[in-house]
């Protein structure tokens, strides 16, 4: 009896520190601004309004813009398919506005078909077998960072870097950034339990 109450503390224990390890692990890297050279930045998509960018995504979109003009990479990959209904991916909507941005067209290319993180970076990993690229700039969200590093390191990428827009613009409640953490925790579980 006394084992059986051991066993079940332990077990308690593990269901507890588990998902705070990867809380804590998440904020740390939210928190890294990787900064390297790159074969190409990776821009994960988001939500898009029939070709414009949401504010979420242009804030992702003006950093990879940044890293690009500021010399970080050549290449440019903008990623995400497109909901029901809608005229365009976030792929197109974010190749648009690079341009706008200053990227040189032919210095861009797209994965237009992910629907989820992990489908979007199993893409770009075709993208890069076919156009010989071996190291990664991912532009994402601050607490997205790392599960998009994981991800990209699980998929035998050697060099991946992050860093995370800024969105200092968009006012984030306490209550709203909580909320986000918890659901990359989720997210990052659920990834490491049965994603790969």
């Amino acid at each position: 009896m006394r084992f059986a109450r051991r066993f079940l503390l332990v077990i308690v224990l593990a269901c507890i520190a588990y998902p705070l390890g990867l809380g804590f692990q998440i904020w740390q890297q939210s928190h890294r601004d990787e900064l390297a050279g790159a074969d190409a930045i990776v821009v994960l998509g988001a939500a898009q309004y029939d070709g414009k960018p949401s504010p979420v995504f242009r804030a992702r979109l003006d950093h990879a813009a940044y890293l690009y003009n500021e010399g970080f990479s050549g290449r440019v990959i903008v990623t995400g398919g497109k909901q029901r209904g809608d005229r365009f991916t976030e792929a197109e909507a974010g190749r648009q506005y690079l341009i706008e941005a200053a990227v040189e067209p032919e210095d861009i290319l797209e994965e237009p078909e992910g629907r989820t993180t992990l489908q979007s970076l199993e893409n770009v990993k075709s993208l890069a077998e076919l156009n010989r690229i071996a190291s990664l700039l991912l532009v994402s969200d601050p607490l997205h960072s790392e599960r998009i590093k994981r991800i990209a390191e699980d998929l035998g990428f050697q060099e991946v870097y992050t860093s995370p827009a800024s969105y200092l613009e968009l006012q984030r409640s306490r209550l709203t950034k909580a909320k986000e953490l918890l659901r990359e925790v989720a997210s990052l579980m659920a990834y490491e339990l049965f994603g790969r």
